[in-house]
């Protein structure tokens, strides 16, 4: 807890990096850089300067919620005739055009007090310096040790003389930092018409990609109006397509259905409601991915709540696809580990300003090709597209890309009271609408939401539920139609969330963050 400041994000140090900008006077949206920019060297691969992501912020001066969309379009030069969804895993052909440093820097220009020198600085010391990688940087190196070997740059920047690191070995990457100096001194024309760009591109088409210099001259990162719905009168704010967050948005409204008051957490009749809430919302998604704005506020509208709410008893709450119309991956085991690596991170200053933002490589390390003498790990983001013509989300060149992040922040009456956001893939809206329930219905402080047992509604009928659920509830929830299995009592498939909540009275800031991953939450 904290007067002045808090970071809550998916590693200490990116935390730190963030809440030194806070505690020497910088806003939250220079603190919102720091803290992204370190997160690229010490979560190397959950995001970084060449992904892509979204921003919901509040600026207390104007006294409105907005979204920064730098979500990128699928490169002008792709050919979906002649790929496979294998192909865009990994390797050259899932590469899309780079657009967090986009977004990092036009939050800065609007929004922020300090140079970037100043907001880069820690990322660029971490880098060249060095830190001890943890265990679970050495789990996700191991797990993607046997995709990126023919990548030999992935294998020098990231492995001990071509082992995986032990927890202590300190990653040091001194060619993106000294990327980050060039981007201080240079600005967003080093990436998008320099020579980082220039390399970029190269190494992409060297090994067969699509990617072009035209793709990154068109990046752009826009401003654009939130989508909103009021919970238990909490407005909840995140971003329209191509952001999917109005998935969550759609579950809380049917949930809004429900009264909660009387039940008690976590038992069958509350995670019932969710997982059906949940299903119903996720086909709504599917369907309309890439939608108008106008077409989401439809979808919002009392009379399309109503209408779905009385779906909440039928068998179409119980099954269906929860992902893509491309992929239907859900087998009983756990999701894909290398689709669910994204990270979010929430900030709050003292002077009212709110951000959460979720950024993303795609998937682990994103493609596995990492630029040559600049340290740049390129993303696999087209693996979120569909290949199949029917789908709204199909791949084509130039076309939006529809991607399932939801940043979202909460006011209560006017005043920011809630920044919330998870990674975990088509999990995100799951996880977000499970947590604020925790929050608003059950009175949960921000940590407890956040630690509170989660689960993951997968394709057909199946529901991943966290171990410290009772078996008893388990078996109920297999009675009313879903094939509910226990997973451990902490899994990743659940997310990695990361929030920061203001008590309007006292004007406390409270920070939360997952112990599923590495988070840490920082006050100032």
């Amino acid at each position: 807890m904290s007067r002045r400041g808090m970071v809550a994000a998916a590693h200490p140090l990116a935390a730190q990096a963030g809440a030194r900008i806070l505690g020497s006077g910088g806003n939250a949206f220079d603190a919102a850089v720091a803290t992204a920019a370190a997160l690229d060297v010490v979560e190397p691969y959950m995001s970084g300067l060449a992904g892509m992501g979204v921003a919901t912020i509040y600026v207390a001066a104007e006294r409105r919620v907005r979204c920064l969309d730098f979500i990128p379009n699928v490169p002008l030069q792709f050919d979906s005739d002649a790929r496979g969804q294998d192909d865009l895993v990994c390797g050259p052909h899932g590469v899309g055009p780079p657009a967090n440093l986009a977004g990092w820097l036009r939050l800065l220009d609007t929004y922020g007090t300090r140079s970037r020198a100043d907001v880069f600085a820690d990322a660029i010391n971490l880098a060249r310096d060095g830190f001890p990688v943890t265990q679970g940087n050495t789990h996700l190196i191991e797990g993607c040790i046997d995709k990126f070997t023919e990548f030999p740059c992935w294998s020098d920047s990231f492995l001990d003389r071509g082992r995986v690191p032990r927890a202590g070995w300190i990653l040091c990457q001194p060619d993106l930092a000294d990327t980050y100096g060039s981007i201080v001194s240079e600005g967003g024309d080093y990436l998008y018409n320099g020579s980082l760009g220039h390399a970029l591109v190269k190494e992409i088409q060297d090994f067969g990609g699509a990617l072009s210099m035209d793709d990154l001259s068109s990046v752009e990162a826009r401003w654009i109006d939130p989508i909103q719905y009021r919970y238990r009168g909490l407005d909840v704010y995140t971003g329209p397509p191509p952001a999917e967050g109005f998935q969550m948005l759609l579950a809380l409204g049917m949930l809004d259905c429900s009264e909660f008051e009387s039940l008690r957490a976590n038992d069958t009749v509350h995670l019932d409601r969710v997982i059906r809430a949940i299903r119903i919302s996720a086909r709504e998604r599917l369907r309309l991915a890439n939608a108008p704005h106008e077409a989401i506020s439809d979808l919002l509208m009392p009379e399309s709540i109503e209408h779905l709410c009385g779906m909440l008893d039928t068998n179409d709450a119980t099954d269906g696809l929860t992902e893509q119309i491309g992929i239907s991956a859900s087998s009983g085991s756990l999701p894909d580990p290398h689709r669910e690596h994204t990270t979010s991170f929430s900030i709050m200053d003292m002077e009212g300003n709110v951000i959460c933002l979720t950024q993303s490589l795609g998937g682990a390390f994103g493609s596995g090709i990492v630029v040559q003498g600049y340290g740049v790990t390129t993303n696999n983001l087209l693996n979120w597209g569909d290949l199949d013509p029917r789908s709204p989300n199909h791949l084509y060149p130039g076309s939006p890309l529809s991607l399932p992040i939801a940043p979202s922040v909460s006011l209560l009456d006017g005043d920011p009271v809630l920044a919330l956001g998870t990674p975990g893939s088509y999990g995100i809206c799951q996880t977000q609408t499970q947590a604020i329930v925790q929050w608003a219905d059950f009175g949960l402080d921000i940590q407890a939401a956040i630690e509170a047992p989660r689960m993951r509604v997968l394709d057909g009928a199946i529901v991943l539920v966290e171990s410290r659920i009772e078996p008893r509830v388990i078996e109920e929830l297999r009675a009313h139609g879903h094939d509910a299995k226990a997973t451990d009592p902490w899994t990743m498939a659940v997310g990695g969330m990361q929030g920061v909540a203001r008590d309007r009275a006292t004007r406390t800031l409270e920070g939360g963050a997952d112990p599923r991953r590495d988070g840490y939450a920082i006050g100032v």
